[in-house]
């Protein structure tokens, strides 16, 4: 059988490992596929050829990405360029020429994902988008067939590796967020502005993916709760080891009664959680089903390899499904285009979870007993409290608190009235703590 002809947009990390992995596996993915699978042509403006295995074999680099989707022997595009413009046309462009679609864009999916998938259900061709989320993790080929059969009920993960490589040497080596920061940047995890990962915006798009393939709801990225981690002090690294917890950054999406949770903020996890254990540039997705119970996902996020070996995973799955009713596909968003639901995605404020609270006061008699008499005013309970004790000559002490779960709304105004009290100094430092438990 004649091999699968596709169109390689970009050379970059993930452009050139997706050409090691086609060159390297040939056999066995053509084994796997049925056919083999050759990359016809490339397009690419800045590459470092000595640096990508079996570029040789490519048919024909140029810097013309729309000449590549224009190609009528291309049968599969596949779009490793990133950004929203001009991957969204190209993208739009391939579909439109009938032709099938690999990506590992998830700020594109993310945002233009119901456009996208509508799109190619229309013209009858698919979307592979695998590499998006957890790089080599097959995260999203488990919730849309693996956990087919369950009711998910929540997914917590650690879907940025910068950001959890900091967290990781905050904790273990007592070192600042800057300091760290700067060390990732310069071994290359994290770009010169780093905004994208540190602020949360790259796990909030992949957590707006996983949160739609799970509860069967439309991508709504605006509707994603987004914080980073910038504002983390070791000393809350620190407190939280103290009391038998760890910070990670994390995407959690729940069902809820309601609606749906979608939200992504540093969160205090106990330590011996499985999730807590992930530590450096490394992910892991957490997953609970009514039928499975609790599954984990762990590897690398990213990477040039690890990511190809999800983008060639989709092209394997294309090949082998080229002459597939469309109407039997699996579908993109997991559930049938017609039975996504309109559950809407909870505010932040309707929330409900746990909280850590750390807060710096006077050192003066009444100033607990009225922090403990606002909290209980509004409903809180403290799980456990800690004083630190100030030293020699300061008049200022700090109070370290865990709360058991409460609605948002109703500690953002506990936190309002405490902060403005004469006898507390500065802002309250608030971060959620979620037990995940199965």
């Amino acid at each position: 059988m004649e091999p699968v002809k596709i169109g390689l947009l970009g050379l970059g990390t993930v452009g050139g490992g997706t050409v090691t992995v086609l060159t390297r596996n040939a056999r066995e993915i053509a084994r796997r596929a049925g056919r083999g699978i050759e990359i016809a042509r490339a397009a690419a403006r800045d590459y470092r050829p000595e640096l990508i295995e079996g570029l040789d074999r490519i048919g024909h680099i140029g810097d013309d990405a729309f000449a590549v989707v224009e190609d009528p022997n291309i049968q599969i595009v596949v779009e490793l360029i990133g950004g929203y413009s001009p991957a969204l046309e190209l993208v739009m462009r391939a579909i439109d020429n009938g032709k099938h679609v690999v990506t590992a864009n998830k700020a594109l999916i993310a945002k233009h994902g119901n456009e996208i998938f509508a799109a190619a259900r229309e013209k009858g061709v698919m979307v592979g988008f695998e590499a998006a989320v957890a790089g080599g993790i097959p995260i999203i080929k488990a919730l849309r067939e693996g956990l087919a059969a369950n009711h998910i009920e929540w997914i917590a993960g650690i879907i940025n590796g910068t950001g959890n490589f900091i967290l990781s040497e905050m904790r273990d080596k007592g070192r600042a967020f800057a300091d760290v920061l700067a060390e990732a940047q310069a071994l290359g995890y994290a770009e010169a502005d780093p905004t994208f990962d540190v602020e949360g915006i790259d796990a909030a798009h992949k957590l707006t993916i996983l949160g739609s393939l799970a509860f069967g709801i439309p991508l709504q990225f605006e509707r994603c709760f987004t914080e980073g981690i910038s504002r983390i002090d070791a000393q809350d690294v620190a407190n939280a080891a103290e009391l038998g917890y760890r910070i990670k950054h994390l995407g959690i999406a729940r069902r809820s009664p309601g609606g749906i949770e979608l939200r992504v903020h540093p969160t205090l996890i106990p330590e011996r959680r499985l999730l807590a254990n992930v530590d450096g540039v490394m992910n892991g997705v957490l997953v609970k089903g009514d039928a499975v119970g609790p599954t984990l996902y762990y590897g690398a996020g990213a990477g040039a390899l690890p990511t190809a070996s999800a983008v060639v995973a989709d092209l394997v799955d294309v090949t082998r499904t080229l002459t597939t009713d469309p109407s039997n596909r699996v579908p993109h968003l997991a559930f049938q285009p017609d039975e996504l639901a309109d559950t809407p995605v909870l505010a932040m404020d309707a929330i409900r979870t746990s909280y850590y609270l750390r807060l710096t006061a006077l050192d003066r008699p009444g100033v607990m007993a009225r922090i403990a008499s606002i909290l209980g005013e509004e409903g809180i309970s403290i799980e456990a409290i800690k004083q630190k004790a100030p030293n020699k000559g300061e008049t200022q002490v700090t109070l370290v608190m865990l709360t058991h779960r409460v609605i948002e709304g109703r500690m953002n105004k506990a936190i309002a009235r405490i902060e403005a009290l004469d006898s507390v100094q500065g802002a309250v430092v608030r971060i959620r703590m979620e037990s995940l438990s199965g």
